[in-house]
């Protein structure tokens, strides 16, 4: 596994105190860029903000013409909104206080379309009367559970269409669609993520089928995340939006498993050699505090010129390598790994320095991080 970086200049990696999050625009670009040739149409985009959590990044998808966006929290959504997106999802389902937060969103943004996901009868009557209380109106996408068993409710169970159905009869919300989340198809080949999307798929056509036939409008079908986005790019059904979100970075975790995603590494962690506590050690300034701490011990970051080096040691301010390379590094000199997590190492930054053409251009900040924005 390689993952090449672009250099940055010598005299501009002096200048960025470490840890840091670095961001080559060029990759950001040209990773939105096959986005959209994937997707066909930009019209059939709905990218995740979750991996970057940044207006400046948001506004680079609305020049390109995507303005439909997914969200996870409710910051998330103000981002968007702020940002210019005119239609969000937050594809999170509201409950107690979040509840009255999404009519706050709604009454702040009335040019921008918000819906939520629900999955549960109570969340859902409880939004109404918040958005009859407040004369809006707000969409809501039953969150369709294919397999993952995290959120949803399985699109065969006499529940599914109830739950639609009464979607789609109370005041002040929008029968928006469905929410078909996928993330468990993890399958390392194309052909078999293929397969295990299609052999659900059937199964959600049916509950479609069924609640039109009550005279419920399915009008959108929020389909899959960066693993099985090149699955549902190949269906044809006008309803499916596609919401990739890790590819707008990428990272090491997914370029590892799915050789069919074809984008580059746009985002990295640049860290100091700290300590050389022994021959064969190096002692890092990359803590958990500074790289997602979700995948394995060891396995957290790959820097492509140690990409043997063991990760020994990991708490909140160090990372020890061990490596027989140890000798060619000094307390001072700089490294740059690609996390094996993007998404939650975005999270740990409040801002990240642009690179281009090795040259450091911008400083964005990393807007959504926070739980709370304003509202």
């Amino acid at each position: 596994m390689a993952f090449e970086i672009p250099p940055v200049a010598a005299d501009e990696l002096r200048r960025i105190p470490s840890p840091s999050m670095i961001v080559f625009l060029d990759r950001v670009r040209s990773n939105i860029n096959r986005m959209i040739a994937m997707a066909g149409r930009v019209e059939r985009l709905r990218p995740h903000c979750k991996t970057h959590k940044m207006a400046a990044i948001v506004k680079l998808l609305i020049e390109r013409g995507i303005l439909k966006h997914k969200a996870a929290t409710v910051a998330e959504v103000e981002m968007l909104a702020d940002a210019g997106a005119t239609d969000v999802v937050l594809a999170y389902n509201p409950v107690g206080p979040n509840i009255d937060r999404v009519i706050q969103l709604v009454r702040k943004y009335p040019r921008c379309r918000i819906s939520v996901t629900a999955d549960h009868p109570g969340p859902i009557e409880a939004l109404s009367l918040a958005a009859s209380a407040a004369g809006v109106q707000v969409g809501v996408l039953l969150d369709v559970n294919v397999g993952q068993n995290r959120t949803g409710v399985c699109p065969d169970s006499p529940t599914a269409l109830d739950l639609y159905e009464k979607i789609s009869g109370l005041p002040g919300l929008r029968a928006a669609g469905f929410h078909v989340y996928d993330g468990h198809q993890r399958n390392a080949m194309f052909v078999e993520r293929q397969a295990a999307v299609h052999k659900e798929w059937s199964r959600v056509e049916s509950l479609r089928t069924a609640a039109i036939s009550r005279g419920c409008q399915v009008p959108t079908l929020i389909c899959g995340g960066t693993p099985t986005f090149p699955v549902y790019c190949e269906m044809s059904d006008p309803a499916i939006e596609l919401s990739p979100g890790t590819c707008i970075f990428h990272d090491a975790g997914y370029g590892s498993q799915f050789s069919d995603l074809d984008f580059a590494p746009a985002a990295a962690v640049l860290t100091r050699v700290v300590s050389r506590p022994a021959a064969d050690r190096m002692t890092l300034d990359l803590g958990n505090k500074a790289i997602a701490a979700d995948p394995p011990r060891g396995a957290r970051v790959h820097f492509a010129e140690l990409p043997d080096a063991v990760q020994d040691i990991h708490n909140e301010e160090h990372l020890v390598l061990i490596t027989p390379e140890a000798a060619r590094y000094q307390p001072g000199d700089v490294l740059a790994g690609v996390p094996m997590h993007v998404c939650p190492t975005s999270a740990l930054y409040d801002r990240v320095f642009v690179i281009q053409d090795g040259r450091i251009v911008d400083e964005w900040n990393v807007t959504a991080r926070n739980r709370r924005l304003t509202i």
